[in-house]
């Protein structure tokens, strides 16, 4: 017979496994969410960091069974890779769109194996967070004592599968790293940022420049229409490294003229005739 102290010492014996688990289970939920938040995400080269935002935001409240399935056949495959499903069919017409995703491919087996091993991951943490005093009895010694060894026993499986999560997560960072360099080259900025290929041809409707005169439109417009001027030192002021002559344009009216997307005027403004712009119709009702 165990006095109520030595009954008290085992149970606090329990609650402080129980703990370590739960705590190690949280680091493990934070990695999860991580790597299925940042190994794909897609949008506009202008707004990806509104994308991978939202990527953020969304992944943070998913449960572990939602993000282990997310993780695999997404992040964890065998065989194959399909390509992400972004690039064929949320790609808008005329905007520089990016989609990119990362995968670690294993063989069947291993995929197999390590399916296995995260779907356990779920029901274990279930099992502890949900079931865990319905299975052991806290108000006996030997209750509590086995309930000691099933918590020791969780608790290296959740640090063996944490390690492993780990090992995926600093994979995925390095070549996170890498991409990251390539994205910030002006070379690639200026091809898939501002549309302006190596051989110095512009694509004008998915162009930086052209991005920006549509917002100083919607910023300026008066009566369907804004001054091109004005237009460029608003543009000026918030986007200044968008310049007509990295364009290889000598003026503000050459920009609008050479954009299929919008449409130069000269009209009359205070007793002047001023050159003014607007985005076409079809364009504008498209967006």
């Amino acid at each position: 017979m165990l006095s109520d102290g030595d009954l008290q010492a085992l149970q606090q014996e329990v609650q402080r496994l129980l703990g370590r688990c739960i705590l190690r289970l949280q680091q493990y939920e934070r990695l999860i969410k991580a790597m299925v938040a940042l190994h794909k995400f897609s949008g506009p080269f202008h707004d990806l960091e509104r994308a991978r935002t939202k990527r953020i935001d969304d992944t943070a409240r998913k449960t572990l069974g939602t993000l282990v399935g997310d993780l695999l056949g997404s992040y964890v495959v065998a065989d194959e890779i399909d390509p992400p499903e972004e690039t064929t069919t949320n790609s808008p017409e005329n905007v520089n769109w990016f989609a990119m995703q990362m995968t670690l491919v294993l063989s069947d087996a291993e995929f197999i194996r390590v399916e296995s091993e995260l779907r356990s991951m779920v029901l274990l943490r279930n099992n502890l967070v949900h079931h865990f005093i319905d299975r052991h009895d806290l108000w006996s010694s030997d209750g509590c004592r086995g309930a000691q060894d099933a918590l020791t026993t969780a608790y290296n499986r959740i640090d063996r599968n944490f390690g492993q999560l780990r090992e995926w997560a600093e994979g995925m960072e390095e070549m996170r790293q890498a991409f990251s360099e390539v994205l910030q080259s002006e070379e690639f900025r200026d091809e898939f940022v501002n549309g302006i290929a190596p051989d110095g041809k512009v694509n004008w409707d998915a162009s930086g420049i052209v991005r920006a005169l549509r917002q100083a439109f919607g910023a300026l417009v008066v009566d369907g229409w804004a001054p091109v001027a004005q237009a460029g030192k608003w543009i000026a002021m918030r986007y200044p490294e968008q310049l007509p002559a990295k364009y290889g344009c000598h003026s503000w009216r050459q920009v609008v003229h050479e954009a299929p997307v919008l449409e130069l005027q000269y009209l009359e403004i205070g007793g002047q005739r001023t050159a003014c712009y607007r985005v076409k119709e079809s364009t504008a009702n498209s967006r």
